[in-house]
């Protein structure tokens, strides 16, 4: 990732780029709406290329059960074929791939010693 700006607040900004593997570069920006730790977050998506028709809103719910921590995240796009054409893609595989990376920094990190 080239460029990670976060403003972690009600009406602050967020802004993102990745460079692929192609070398071209995928920029997206959005604000955040809700912030309510530690249970949801709830902010807004537009790709600097849209390809998605529009703004995104996207919430993430995180739940504590049995010293577990379960992540829910729903995304609501502009319209019903924005949102056919984005699971076309392989974001679904994109996104588990870095969960499982999320999931051995954290398994790591209760490894180290304090």
């Amino acid at each position: 990732m080239a460029v990670y700006e976060i403003d972690l607040r009600v009406g602050g900004a967020a802004h993102f780029v990745w460079h692929r593997r192609d070398e071209k570069k995928m920029g997206m920006s959005g604000v955040y709406r809700e912030i309510a730790p530690p249970e949801r977050l709830v902010f807004t998506e537009l790709w600097d290329e849209d390809w998605t028709g529009g703004e995104a809103v996207v919430t993430m719910a995180l739940a504590e059960h049995a010293g577990k921590t379960t992540l829910a995240m729903t995304v609501l796009y502009a319209s019903g074929a924005a949102g056919d054409a984005v699971l076309k893609t392989p974001m679904e595989q994109r996104m588990a791939q870095s969960y499982n990376r999320l999931d051995e920094l954290l398994a790591a990190s209760r490894q180290r010693p304090t």
